[in-house]
């Protein structure tokens, strides 16, 4: 008999049936379950009522995929066999009633590929098992996909000349990219004296090596004080993860890595030994300044690449430290291009950091995104970060407008059309989708598309093809997807506006753009760079931010984000005379967003809200919607869109 992996082939038959298992605790809801599986053709491999049956299943039967209830009877419950499930590449969906949000939130973390409200319906089920192996294998092919660009990576480090310091900053910057770190030290356990160097990640790509004389100026105590606190502390021989109760009863038998936590503000760190030549243990620790970082998944990654790792140590590590070596405290690497994949994104900030390091995981793949944030934080420069940086960069990158597009000509534009098959149809259009083929698509305002047009897309999605209007046969598309909005879909797929199932195949890698009030200290960046780019459009230098004037806009709470300081800025520059710009004086727009926090406005709903302001700029414009000066150009929406609103709201009758 034929094996994959020291594992017996099944018939062709069985091979095409998926395995699943059941944990739920109420036995009519999972019997129901288990009779919707199998009308289906899925084979159900038992029903386990606990954590403890089900571990046991799950060891002896190795499921596809598991439909696991929150609530279960014992000490355990569905969400810690999520992490079991997580760590061992076993996709699962949740099964939840009336759950509170607390416990919806929790989860959430563990990153299931789907979840059922109870009661559920056979549509309901199937859809969502559906979506959730489409998810899984994505999610397996971009972990192999990552495992093989690492490799790569090391092994051209590995073949180049760089000496040790230079070598280890290249080799921080790779490894930066599949797991985070805010620093990481690297050495052998030497039990003599502290000669770690350590790496610091000050900025996207602006990496520092320090070296033990430098620490020991950071931390303020004597070289003599840094072995010492060194020689006390325990060394770990297996590879481990310290965060929250565990990280705090280490730095009791670890003091230097207290030390370094304490000088770097770090919350957790992971601990990576190997073996070199045998006898000696050279220690990788990767350290960050946020809670519950690194996962089993990253240690995983790890142990793959561990030969890897020892070869790089043994290749690159010097045999003697020259004297020259040694006085050197700091040397400092800084990207030869450091906007190269980022152009347009300025930010420096934790939060655009982790933005960053999503963008650089995702890139490489084909695994649809969904970018998400607030109004006006950039969701389309990230769009275009990712394709700039994947395999696409030199195919076309097609930006669709979803909240501008005519319903009635939504179709043709997306899809094309060929000569005569409608109305006005007078000649063949190649659609965006088709023009877009080997590149990548970006679908802005995803939360506006209509329904019926939704259906059209999720078809495209899993079919990868598309079919022009009157066309006589479907044409293949190579597409990658893109889509970004600032609703919440999750609320929109409850309200009936928006279908869940799309929602899943969007929703395989989401990045969180920040709002500008939560990265505050990118603030002084940015309106240093609109301030230089709008000067140099107008002909003139470029005027001094005065500090009166930089910290009004730190004051400020910025509803309109990125887009309404670059509005804010560039008014300012206008408005300013001299060599500085000492005051800033908000828009319009800005003044109605700081009237709009009084009381009486808050008790309005958000439909009266933006009914308010529409109306507002309306009746400044003297009711001119597109143009020059018009609503529609202040607002930042397309003319059709902002009609849309209008007649929504109702606002047309009160400006006649």
């Amino acid at each position: 008999m034929e094996t994959v992996s020291g594992h017996p082939l099944k018939s062709s038959n069985a091979a095409l049936k998926k395995r699943i298992l059941i944990v739920e605790d109420q036995f009519i809801e999972a019997h129901d379950l288990q009779l919707i599986l199998e009308k289906a053709s899925y084979e159900v491999i038992g029903i386990a009522r606990s954590v403890d049956q089900a571990l046991e299943q799950i060891e002896a039967e190795k499921p596809d995929l598991v439909f696991l209830d929150i609530m279960l009877k014992g000490s355990r419950n569905g969400i810690d066999l999520a992490q079991i499930l997580k760590e061992n590449y076993i996709g699962f969906i949740f099964i939840s009633a009336n759950s509170s949000k607390n416990i919806l939130d929790q989860a959430k973390i563990t990153q299931p590929y789907g979840f059922i409200v109870k009661p559920f319906r056979e549509q309901d089920v199937l859809t969502t098992l559906e979506i959730a192996f489409y998810r899984h294998e994505y999610s397996l092919e971009s972990q192999l996909m990552q495992q093989m660009q690492l490799q790569n990576d090391l092994n051209e480090i590995l073949n180049s000349n760089l000496k040790w310091e230079n070598a280890l900053l290249a080799f921080g910057k790779t490894v930066q990219n599949y797991i985070s770190f805010d620093y990481l030290e690297a050495g052998f356990s030497n039990t003599t004296h502290y000669a770690n160097l350590g790496i610091i990640r000050k900025n996207v790509d602006d990496y520092q090596i320090i070296n033990p004389e430098k620490f020991s100026k950071i931390a303020d105590i004597s070289s003599k004080e840094l072995d010492e606190t060194y020689k006390k502390s325990k060394i770990d021989l297996q590879p481990i993860i310290y965060s929250e109760e565990n990280l705090i009863n280490n730095f009791q038998v670890a003091p230097i890595k207290s030390l370094i936590s304490h000088n770097f503000g770090i919350k957790s760190y992971l601990v990576f030994p190997i073996v070199i030549a045998t006898i000696q243990k050279f220690h990788f620790t990767f350290y960050s300044r946020n809670f519950n970082v690194y996962s089993a998944e990253d240690l995983k990654l790890l142990s793959i690449l561990e030969n890897t790792f020892a070869l790089f140590v043994s290749k690159m590590y010097p045999k003697t430290n020259s004297d020259s070596d040694q006085k050197e405290i700091i040397k400092e690497v800084k990207p030869t291009n450091k906007s190269i994949g980022f152009e347009g994104i300025i930010g420096s900030s934790p939060q655009m950091i982790t933005v960053f390091n999503y963008i650089r995981k995702v890139a490489p793949s084909d695994t649809s995104v969904l970018v998400l944030g607030e109004s006006g934080t950039g969701k389309e420069k990230i769009a275009q970060s990712i394709h700039a940086l994947s395999p696409r960069k030199d195919k076309p990158l097609i930006i669709i407008n979803c909240g501008a597009i005519p319903e009635n000509l939504a179709e043709s534009l997306l899809f094309g059309h060929e000569k005569g098959a409608f109305t006005g149809a007078l000649d063949k259009r190649i659609g965006k989708f088709e023009l877009a083929d080997g590149g990548t698509i970006f679908l802005d305002e995803i939360g506006e598309m209509p329904l019926e047009l939704q259906v059209k897309l999720l078809r495209v999605l899993q079919e990868r093809e598309i079919e022009r209007i009157g066309g006589r046969s479907p044409l293949k598309i190579d597409v990658r997807i893109i889509a970004a909005t600032n609703k919440n879909l999750e609320e929109e797929v409850a309200a009936g506006r928006f279908r869940m199932d799309l929602y899943y195949r969007l929703h395989v890698f989401p990045i969180l753009v920040p709002s500008l009030k939560k990265r505050k200290e990118d603030i002084p960046e940015l309106a240093l760079h609109f301030i230089k780019v709008y000067s140099e459009k107008m002909g003139r230098k470029a005027p001094y931010l005065a500090d009166f004037a930089l910290q009004q806009i730190m004051n400020y709470s910025w509803p309109g984000n990125i887009r309404e300081l670059e509005h804010v800025m560039q008014r300012a520059i206008l408005l300013t005379d001299g060599n500085t710009i000492k005051e800033i004086e908000l828009s319009t727009s800005s003044k109605m967003h700081a009237d709009q926090t009084s009381e009486s406005f808050s008790i309005k709903t958000i439909l009266e809200n933006e009914r308010d302001y529409i109306l507002y700029i309306l009746k400044k414009c003297n009711g001119k919607i597109s143009g020059v000066g018009g609503a529609a150009e202040i607002l930042d929406i397309h003319p059709s869109t902002l009609n849309s609103k209008i007649k929504k709201l109702e606002i047309k009758r009160e400006l006649n």
